[in-house]
């Protein structure tokens, strides 16, 4: 996987379990709340392919939330 992606993937983690935000309307938003955390701290720019950064880690989703142990 793509650092950035990891990057994002992990921060979304750690506040799906912080906020207890295990479904897949939560993981969505707190993928676009990392993805614009990303893009306003430079990491991320708008010529990055941010479309496909955001469908790469929605296609994650049940990995993640198995790995977390939640249904949705």
């Amino acid at each position: 996987m793509e650092p950035i992606l990891e990057e994002i993937l992990t921060l979304t983690k750690k506040k799906m379990h912080e906020q207890g935000a295990f479904g897949r309307d939560e993981y969505k938003n707190l993928i676009m709340e990392t993805i614009d955390y990303f893009l306003s701290k430079g990491k991320l720019t708008d010529d990055d392919n941010l479309t496909f950064i955001e469908d790469r880690l929605l296609d994650m989703y049940n990995m993640v939330r198995d790995e977390m142990g939640e249904d949705e």
